[in-house]
């Protein structure tokens, strides 16, 4: 009988065929090798099809799974990433990124003291650059358990690397909009948070991130002007949800300024 993994490590991938052999070469030196890779490849054109079908073949301690899709931006990835995960809980690794050696096996450790607890969704930890600045802030403890609308009362600011549960993230599969191909995690992690489900956020580093020139990180204002529905809809739940006030005065005045560019660009 097939043992399940019990992590999936998703990656939505699109033409980054020149940074994909950077995580496979972190995942192959995993110290905990019960997790599977799933690729969703949204439509490619350059190489990535034909690493995939060489690393596929190669002896590794576990399970490679490539899916190529026509190109529906990352929200609909992750929603075919979900459907299609075996392992309990999903963790979104992006394509120009790498992790620790000890990563799985940290948060693996993490996620067995929340398992049992059904009020978790899942947990976080810390993200570093290559040169190893932590990313973000933190606070001073080991962990820290808080919903994502609690992250500024314990100082959890900047980006994080969030695992949940498979079965809760199909729940809450991510809005698709017409036309657009964006829509910000923070709207689904929201609304996990509004639900009532905790994280537990760990004072661990796992995840090393590089926003490259043609990621989503170094183009937020394009992105969100470019997909103004899923982007509204976020502004909106944000400005009805139990974030600090600060927090959504702030976020509403982004929205209204970047409106303001979206005109201008209109005309």
């Amino acid at each position: 009988m097939m043992t399940m993994p019990f992590i999936t490590i998703f990656t939505p991938t699109y033409n980054r065929a020149y940074t994909l052999p950077d995580l496979y070469k972190s995942l192959q030196q995993q110290t905990d090798k019960n997790f599977e890779w799933l690729v969703v490849d949204d439509g490619s054109t350059d190489d990535t099809e034909n690493l995939f079908r060489q690393w596929v073949t190669e002896k590794n301690n576990f399970t490679i799974i490539y899916m190529k899709t026509a190109n529906g931006g990352k929200q609909r990835a992750v929603n075919t990433g979900v459907e299609n995960a075996s392992g309990r809980y999903f963790w979104i690794v992006d394509s120009d990124d790498t992790l620790v050696p000890e990563s799985v096996e940290i948060c693996t450790k993490w996620l067995k003291t929340i398992d049992d607890k059904a009020d978790f969704a899942g947990v976080s930890g810390t993200i570093a650059s290559k040169d190893g600045q932590l990313m973000g802030q933190t606070f001073d403890r080991e962990y820290v358990d808080a919903t994502s609308l609690e992250r500024d009362k314990y100082n959890i600011k900047g980006d994080k690397s969030e695992i949940f549960r498979t079965e809760i993230l199909k729940q809450f599969p991510f809005p698709v909009f017409e036309g657009e191909k964006f829509v910000p995690e923070a709207l689904v992690w929201n609304r996990i948070a509004t639900a009532g489900y905790k994280l537990r956020w760990f004072n661990e580093t796992v995840y090393i991130a590089e926003y490259l020139p043609d990621g989503y990180s170094r183009n937020v204002d394009k992105n969100l002007i470019s997909n103004w529905k899923g982007y509204s809809l976020y502004v909106k739940e944000v400005v009805a949800s139990s974030m600090p006030l600060k927090n959504r005065i702030l976020i509403f005045g982004a929205y209204c300024l970047r409106g303001i560019k979206k005109i201008c660009r209109m005309y």
